[in-house]
């Protein structure tokens, strides 16, 4: 799907909670929005959950449904990293549901989409190696 995506604040939330992200999550989603080179939201399909597709934005992270016109189903929303956050430490945010059963579904959907942005990311495939860096003199 092209353009922007904005259900999300169309539609209201059934109920809507504090929650974190883990700092893997958070920092690898916002290494693939700074890969990307056009302003569109990045698609991520949701294999082993029928029909649901992830939608991220820097602004939010939706999990939505698109046998329903996209409907969305799960939110991440309102991302308040601190200002002196370390790669290591969480991130504050808002966990909007939108059906009544979402919330049955976040275990699998964070598990899958874990692994969908491994792939996006092509994360594992290259070699990595340490290298010292030296002061100048």
């Amino acid at each position: 799907m092209k353009g922007p995506y904005d259900r999300h604040r169309q539609v209201p939330a059934l109920s809507v909670r504090p929650a974190e992200i883990d700092a893997d999550c958070y920092n690898k989603v916002r290494r693939a929005l700074a890969r990307r080179t056009e302003a569109d939201p990045i698609w991520l399909d949701l294999p082993g959950l029928r029909n649901l597709r992830l939608v991220l934005m820097p602004e939010a992270w939706v999990v939505a449904d698109q046998a329903l016109g996209h409907m969305p189903v799960i939110a991440w929303m309102g991302f308040a990293p601190a200002p002196d956050r370390a790669l290591h430490d969480e991130v504050p945010c808002e966990l909007h549901f939108y059906q009544g059963k979402a919330e049955r579904i976040l275990e699998s959907v964070r598990a899958v989409m874990r692994r969908q942005l491994r792939a996006h990311l092509g994360d594992g495939a290259g070699r990595g190696e340490v290298v010292a860096l030296h002061r100048g003199s």
